[in-house]
C-alpha cells in the first residue's frame, strides 16, 4: 500500500493565518504544512482540503484516479471547492466496513471526540490507522472482536496533541516494535524542526514533509527512543513537564515518587496535588525511595522524581548531616548507597527517565550542611547521567540535550 502525506499539519495549516506565536513565525520554507490529507494507493483520499489537487500534483500524483474520498472530522470555515470529477466526499458511519472495489476495505471507528478514525486495509493485506485530530479511539480498534489482530504497519496520528491514544494503542497491541507511527495534525504545539524531532523520537514516533511518499508495511527503522534519559534543571525549570512528556505515548507507567508526604505542610501537599492532576489516568504511583529494587525488577516504564530528593533520605539515614557521624563513617555509607543506585540504573533493563536538580550553578550555600548537599547531589548526578543514553538540561521550559 502506498501513502502520499497531501499535507500533514492541523485543520488551519501551519503556520495558522495571522498567529504571531513564535511556532508559527518559525514555521517558514520546508517547515510550512497544509491541513493532513492522506492519498491511498491513488484510489482513496483521506480528508479532503483546500488545494488537495495541486498537492498530488507537486507530490507527482494525479487525484484522476480517486474512487472514494472520506472525511475523518468536521470541515470549519468555508466549503472546500471538489476538484473535477472526484466523487462527494462523506463519513462512514461508526463501526461500518466499506470496501472499494480495488479491493481496499476501511472499517471507520468510533472517536472518544468529534470525528471518525478510519483502518484501511489493503488488498496485500497491508493494515492502516489514520485518526483525527485531537481524536482517540473510544475503546480500543479491536473492541468486540473475538481475537486481537496484529499491530498496525502504520499509524498516522495527532501524536503532539493526543499522546495517550498512542499510548492506549500500544496497551491494546495495535502499535509493535515495527509499527510506523507517523505524526501528522501537526499545529503550533511545539516549534518545528529540531524541537519537534526530539519530543517525536521520545515518542517513537516521527514526522515527514508535506508531499512524502510512504510505503505501508515496507520496513522502517524505529526511531531509537533512549531506554535510559537523566533531565535535570533548576527549580521551576520545566524539568518534570519533560519528563512527563518523554512517557506520556507509553501505557502503564510507574511514577515514583521520592518525596513522600509532609504533615502540615500546605504548599508541599499543593505540589503534589498539581503533579497527580496533570499526570495520565493510566500511570500508577508509588511513594518510596527505594529505588534499587524497583530499577532491577521487570515492568512497564519508571519515572522518578526526583533523585534530589533520593538523596535527602539517603543522608538522613547516614545522618551526614552531622560533621562527626560524617567523618566516622558517614560519608563512606552514602558513597555506598549512591554506588549502588548508580550501578542499579546501568543494569536496569526497564526503561527510565529521572528527574533531578541542578544545584551547583547558584550562590555557595552558607552552612556546611547546604554545601555537602550540593556537592554530593552533584557527584550523584554525575554518576547516574554516567549510566544514561540521554541526557537533558531544561531551562527555561526549553530542553537543551546534552547527551
Amino acid at each position: 500500500m502506498e501513502l502520499t502525506l497531501l499535507g500533514t499539519g492541523a485543520p488551519a495549516g501551519l503556520p495558522r493565518p495571522h498567529c504571531p506565536c513564535a511556532a508559527c513565525a518559525t514555521a517558514r520554507g520546508e517547515l510550512t504544512r497544509a491541513a493532513t490529507a492522506l492519498l491511498v494507493d491513488g484510489v482513496l483520499l483521506l480528508d479532503l482540503t483546500p488545494g488537495a489537487a495541486l498537492a498530488a500534483a507537486r507530490a507527482g500524483h494525479s487525484l484522476a484516479g480517486v474512487r472514494q474520498v472520506l472525511l475523518t472530522h468536521p470541515h470549519d470555515g468555508p466549503a472546500v471547492e471538489l476538484p473535477a470529477g472526484l466523487p462527494t466526499a462523506g463519513r462512514v458511519a461508526d463501526g461500518r466496513v466499506l470496501t472499494l472495489l480495488s479491493g481496499h476495505r476501511v472499517r471507520a471507528l468510533a472517536m472518544d471526540a468529534p470525528g471518525t478514525g478510519y483502518e484501511v486495509t489493503a488488498p496485500g493485506g497491508q493494515r492502516l490507522l489514520y485518526l483525527p485530530p485531537g481524536g482517540a479511539p473510544a475503546g480500543t480498534p479491536d473492541s468486540g472482536s473475538r481475537t486481537a489482530q496484529a499491530p498496525y504497519d502504520m499509524v498516522a496520528a495527532d501524536v503532539v496533541g493526543r499522546p495517550d491514544a498512542v499510548a492506549r494503542l500500544r496497551a491494546a497491541g495495535a502499535i509493535g516494535p515495527l509499527t510506523d507511527v507517523v505524526a501528522v495534525h501537526l499545529d503550533h504545539d511545539v516549534p518545528p524542526g529540531a524541537e519537534l524531532e526530539r519530543r517525536l523520537a521520545a515518542a517513537g514516533a516521527r514526522a515527514v514533509p508535506d508531499g512524502t511518499t510512504l510505503t505501508v508495511g515496507a520496513y522502517h527503522p524505529a526511531p531509537e527512543v533512549p531506554r535510559r534519559t537523566l533531565v535535570t534543571g533548576g527549580a521551576r525549570s520545566g524539568k518534570s513537564w519533560e519528563a512527563e512528556r518523554r512517557l506520556a505515548t507509553f501505557p502503564g507507567v510507574l511514577y515514583v515518587a521520592t518525596g513522600g508526604g509532609r504533615a502540615g505542610d500546605t504548599e508541599w501537599e499543593a505540589r503534589v496535588r498539581a503533579h497527580r492532576e496533570r499526570r495520565p489516568a493510566s500511570w500508577l504511583t508509588t511513594e518510596t525511595c527505594d529505588l534499587v529494587p524497583l530499577l532491577a525488577a521487570e515492568g512497564p516504564p519508571l519515572l522518578i522524581d526526583c533523585l534530589s530528593l533520593w538523596l535527602t533520605d539517603a543522608m538522613d539515614r547516614v545522618n551526614a548531616w552531622d560533621d562527626a557521624a560524617w567523618a566516622t563513617g558517614g560519608e563512606k555509607a552514602l558513597r555506598e548507597r549512591t554506588g549502588e543506585l548508580a550501578e542499579a540504573v546501568r543494569e536496569t533493563r526497564r526503561t527510565v527517565v529521572a528527574v533531578t536538580n541542578e544545584v551547583g550553578s547558584g550562590v555557595v550555600p552558607a552552612t556546611a550542611s547546604g554545601r555537602r548537599f550540593r556537592d554530593e547531589l552533584g557527584r550523584l548526578n554525575a554518576a547516574v547521567a554516567a549510566e544514561c543514553e540521554h541526557v537533558l538540561l531544561v531551562v527555561a521550559g526549553q530542553a537543551l540535550p546534552l547527551r
